[in-house]
């Protein structure tokens, strides 16, 4: 426990210096504006970010970037309620009832609750991450490359099993992911494989170039498809009594503490994250609910639980990063993207090399959550007037934005023609079902699979037996694969699917 405290001590000492203060509040910021403006997510504004952070010292272009994705949690909730648009993916839930009550005229109140359950729940996570980092950190030290080899197997699997929709297309996106990332040349040898001769290919697909197509350009697309325009009555309308009553605060409470524990759960393991938190806490309070008429009607307890995973999960999910350098979701493989670029492996060496980059990250959640608490509630009428802006007048900077991104990553001109030619495939995945995050998973986590599965070769003389023999390799993949029957097994598939209908 002294060490915990010790640890929060140098985290707060970094934190709080003026330059990453600055940096936590300009990713809180970010965040919260890509949250609010649907169209674009943010994936996509991590990966355009990318590039700004090659001139920022390590820990701050980190505090800034995890306060994007964390900014954007909250930012969400304010169109879900507001126009009944979710900002972001994990804010889909709040649609049901926070409209509702914004047309009952209590928009206040749910706006009110969404950032006090985002706050509660984030601040609970910080916890769980400080308490446990360390022990984690001793647990990762006894992995080999066999262990790490099954446990991205499990995490990928795990992906498969907490996708939206078929089992078959998520396998699909992994196997795909995985293929991507083997563009370009071998890792021992150097020679050229699947570049088929293109010298802009010798290097392989940029993640960032590829993250921004699929999600970045491909959203855009779906969005002008679809027409996504707003009910821009609501939005002309002021909002009053931010302040909920004793009585929401009363039904709010428990949904806000049980959506925090499912998040936190959820958000560790690999897969969905905070999506799937949200809309299985949805779920869990309407079948706990003595009312579960009132669910899609304006219930309290429906923004507050969804609110509150949502942001649990977003924080937990940088659990794995940080102890065993495996990223949960497709936002952390961006994480992982970022660390490299400033020298520094994911993994258990970092909390034991560069204590200051781990514990300032996580005692900068805190000041974060507390800055977007300053920030969502009384700057909700500056929000809602950025909501007025025509889409077709904010694609076209969105465009522009992403391709100067992808463009200064490696000032390659053909990186944005990749990037837009993966927007149509995104934009061809989503029309067709398929969930794209996986695909960028198996593709960040696919050199790193390849490099243990070798070395484990190399080490057991090629023999294949090395990753059963080993007592915990053997216990991953026992998992991954039961898993994976599992998930295939018509009852557990019918319970998969019901979470993200009643969502």
């Amino acid at each position: 426990m002294a060490d915990l405290f010790h640890n929060l001590i140098l985290g707060f000492g970094v934190a709080v210096s003026p330059v990453n203060l600055m940096l936590c509040l300009i990713g809180a910021l970010v965040g919260t504006l890509v949250g609010v403006l649907p169209g674009i997510g943010t994936i996509a504004t991590v990966a355009m970010l990318l590039p700004i952070t090659f001139g920022l010292p390590p820990v701050g272009a980190l505090i800034m970037l995890a306060g994007i994705y964390y900014g954007a949690q909250y930012g969400g909730s304010t169109t879900s309620i507001l126009v009944n648009i979710p900002g972001e993916a994990t804010s889909v839930v709040t649609t049901l009832d926070g409209f509702q009550m914004a047309k009952q005229g209590r928009a206040g109140p749910a706006l009110a609750i969404a950032a006090i359950g985002s706050f509660i729940a984030g601040c609970a996570a910080t916890v769980l991450i400080a308490l446990l980092g360390a022990p984690l950190t001793k647990f990762a030290l006894a992995f080999g490359p066999a262990e790490y080899f099954s446990l991205m197997v499990l995490g990928l699997i795990f992906a498969v099993v907490l996708a939206k929709g078929s089992v078959l297309k998520a396998i699909a996106m992994i196997v795909f992911g995985l293929l991507l990332s083997m563009v370009g040349s071998d890792i021992e040898t150097g020679a050229s494989r699947m570049a088929f001769n293109i010298p802009e290919l010798a290097d392989g697909l940029g993640f960032a170039t590829v993250a921004m197509g699929v999600f970045g350009f491909a959203e855009i697309i779906r969005n002008l498809d679809t027409g996504a325009e707003m009910d821009r009555e609501l939005v002309q309308q002021k909002i009053t009594g931010l302040m909920p009553t004793k009585k929401d605060m009363m039904e709010s409470l428990p949904a806000i503490f049980r959506g925090t524990v499912l998040g936190s759960i959820l958000g560790i393991l690999p897969g969905g994250g905070a999506v799937i938190a949200s809309f299985a806490a949805y779920t869990f309070e309407k079948k706990i609910s003595r009312e579960p008429q009132k669910f899609g009607r304006g219930a309290i307890s429906g923004v507050a639980a969804p609110e509150s995973a949502n942001n649990a999960a977003a924080q937990t999910s940088f659990i794995p990063l940080l102890t065993l350098g495996i990223p949960p979701n497709a936002v952390m493989a961006l994480m992982v993207g970022a660390m490299t670029i400033h020298g520094i492996v994911p993994g258990p060496q970092v909390m034991q090399k560069q204590p200051d980059l781990v514990w300032g990250m996580i005692a900068s959640m805190w000041i974060g959550n507390l800055m977007l608490i300053i920030i969502n509630l009384p700057l909700v009428g500056i929000w809602v007037r950025l909501l007025r802006v025509p889409y077709r007048l904010m694609f076209p900077s969105i465009v522009v934005f992403c391709a100067i991104g992808i463009y200064s990553v490696n000032n390659a001109p053909v990186d944005v023609i990749l990037a837009g030619a993966f927007g149509l495939v995104g934009y061809w995945l989503i029309k067709h079902d398929f969930e794209p995050a996986p695909l960028l998973l198996g593709m960040v986590l696919g050199p790193l699979m390849e490099e243990n599965l070798r070395r484990a070769l190399l080490i057991s003389r090629g023999d294949w037996s090395v990753f059963i023999t080993r007592p915990l390799s053997a216990v991953l993949i026992a998992a991954a694969a039961g898993l994976l029957v599992l998930a295939v097994l018509p009852t557990l598939r019918r319970k998969r699917d019901e979470v993200f209908v009643e969502g």
